[in-house]
């Protein structure tokens, strides 16, 4: 079996990687290749675009890589239309693997497009074009099965494949560690990392007991980032979220997959999320949710602070931060341990069985 494969995310890398595993374990001898990060290359993903090339956030942002990244979705449809797979597969990035999807499924390429888009939340007119582009769409949360329903498109929800792998800490006791995660993209830390860091004063201020820490995705924004840190106590390390995570009493954190798997671990957080002027007014007039974090919209109830744009400063990350630190967290870690509980169903072996099953149809 040949498949094709475009992920065009840290985060989706991640989640691809697994899916890689679990086709693998079902069948030695399938073919996967494709735009694919690290971490998909280690689980023996063959590597014929690099996903960094793709990995933008934002309206603006994207407008300044766009020429770019046209030419690279181009080339992509040109050679799995000359070297036709079973089946394509494309992992988040809607914008961008949509439009793969739709022009292979006319020429004849089986497509299932793996973790659902958030049409559910903002764009619902992207629902034509899911129906012209995607076969089968692989849900990684519950309630968006029934979305799609909606709209007669095949849909399957097959859990959350980091709820696999991802459990909530025993036992957990105090570190007085803080960890900083300002996110995965350049546009991200640049406009998250300065704020968490005027946060981490304030704490340290109100509790010299406080310890930080800095867990950076990769090394292209380390040395702006050490170049920051310089005269504060802070540590900085990359690649290494989860173990950090573990370890930290409270973690504060950039708006994406990375606030799902802290829940998932059991870690107390605040959210923060920031874009240019631009995506901001863009992006408040079309999104028609109440919650902009994964935590938050799957309770469907505000569970973790959320400081978006301007409330994303300083001086309020600390406020809430220390709130939290200050208070009982029970009724939080049993909350958590329900999304857990409501996503770990083996995401990864039961989307790679619905795949194979599709093929073979």
């Amino acid at each position: 079996m040949k498949i094709a494969i475009s992920a065009t995310e840290t985060s989706g890398d991640l989640i691809g990687s697994k899916l890689v595993d679990a086709l693998k374990m079902q069948d030695n001898y399938v073919q996967i290749q494709g735009l694919a990060g690290d971490q998909m290359i280690r689980s023996g993903c063959i590597q014929l675009w690099d996903q960094k090339c793709v990995n933008v956030m934002g309206f603006s942002e994207v407008l300044k890589k766009l020429p770019m990244l046209l030419l690279l979705r181009n080339n992509i449809i040109r050679y799995f239309s000359i070297n036709k797979p079973d089946v394509f597969i494309g992992v988040d990035g809607p914008d961008f693997n949509f439009v793969i999807e739709n022009k292979l499924k006319r020429r004849g390429v089986k497509t299932v497009h793996f973790i659902s888009p958030s049409v559910w939340a903002w764009r619902k007119s992207r629902m034509k074009k899911i129906k012209k582009s995607t076969d089968l769409v692989l849900c990684l949360l519950p309630f968006e099965v029934d979305f799609y329903q909606k709209y007669n498109q095949r849909a399957v929800f097959v859990g959350h494949p980091l709820a696999q792998s991802l459990h909530p800490r025993k036992n957990y006791q105090s570190t007085k560690k803080i960890l900083l995660m300002p996110g995965s993209r350049d546009d991200e830390i640049n406009k998250l990392l300065p704020e968490l860091l005027v946060a981490a004063k304030i704490m340290a201020q109100k509790d010299d007991t406080l310890n930080f820490h800095l867990v950076l995705a990769n090394d292209e924004m380390l040395e702006w980032a050490q170049s920051l840190v310089k005269d504060a106590d802070i540590g900085v390390s990359i690649g290494d979220a989860h173990k950090c995570a573990i370890e930290s009493d409270l973690v504060l954190v950039a708006s994406g997959t990375a606030t799902l798997e802290l829940v998932l671990l059991g870690v107390p957080m605040v959210v923060v999320y920031k874009l240019s002027m631009l995506s901001y007014f863009i992006a408040s007039r079309l999104v028609k949710i109440k919650y902009i974090s994964l935590p938050n919209i799957i309770a469907n109830t505000n569970l973790v602070p959320e400081l978006i744009q301007n409330d994303a400063n300083g001086e309020n990350i600390a406020k809430y931060a220390m709130a939290i630190l200050n208070s009982d967290i029970t009724t939080l870690m049993k909350e958590f341990k329900k999304i857990h509980q409501k996503l770990n169903l083996n995401a990864s072996e039961e989307s790679a069985r619905i795949i194979r099953e599709f093929v073979n149809e």
